[in-house]
């Protein structure tokens, strides 16, 4: 893994990159891809309004960034007093506030709108691009899959792992569009930034772990 990250931070960086060049120089297709996509959902969130309700329950308190930033504190609290890795639980808090720090800086350096509807079925504060809840997701699932898979999990619970991350990866980002408050872009720059700051967290912790004594 720390010899991969170098790339595959690169190649995360890239994408992210042009997205956010993309998105602050408002280009027209992707534009009119945002558009159609959230006609399409915002229209299926006010006719079916059991599911909207669902969605609202997950994203507020599922899979809301408080709950996951609450989840990598019980896990860096797990590590330090099951494992006393005091490094790895600092590493992992840190993470999650560096990730927090990108996420406000890029939404307050592009000021991208959220949707604006008529009938709004939710309501979201600050600016849309990148979506925060899904960057929240990508970084703690991605962080707890690593130390996961660091800790020698395999098999059947590695695989129930992964599928508990995708879903809550992906779902967290349809609840966000389906709700009207993000556009798909958003929804997907929260996905490569956060893909980013993870990357960049385990090519530091690589570092780390080759210089300590």
């Amino acid at each position: 893994m720390p010899r991969r990250s170098p790339r595959t931070t690169l190649l995360l960086a890239l994408p992210s990159a042009l997205l956010l060049a993309l998105v602050a120089t408002h280009w027209s297709p992707l534009l009119t891809l945002d558009e159609d996509i959230a006609r399409t959902t915002h229209r299926w969130a006010v006719s079916d309004w059991g599911i909207t309700q669902v969605f609202r329950l997950l994203t507020d308190w599922v899979w809301d960034p408080v709950t996951m930033r609450l989840l990598c504190a019980g896990v860096a609290l797990w590590l330090v007093w099951r494992r006393a890795a005091w490094w790895t639980a600092l590493w992992l808090l840190a993470t999650c506030a560096v990730a927090a720090v990108v996420q406000q800086a890029v939404k307050a350096g592009v000021g991208r709108p959220r949707p604006v509807w008529p009938d709004p079925v939710d309501s979201a504060r600050f600016a849309a691009f990148p979506s925060g809840h899904a960057m929240t997701a990508t970084v703690v699932c991605g962080l707890l899959l690593w130390l996961i898979r660091e800790h020698g999990v395999h098999g059947p619970r590695w695989y129930g792992a992964v599928a508990v991350a995708l879903v809550s990866v992906l779902g967290v980002g349809l609840t966000r569009i389906w709700l009207g408050v993000h556009w798909f872009s958003d929804v997907l720059g929260g996905w490569l930034f956060g893909a980013l700051v993870v990357a960049g967290a385990v090519l530091v912790h690589g570092y780390r772990s080759k210089v300590r004594p």
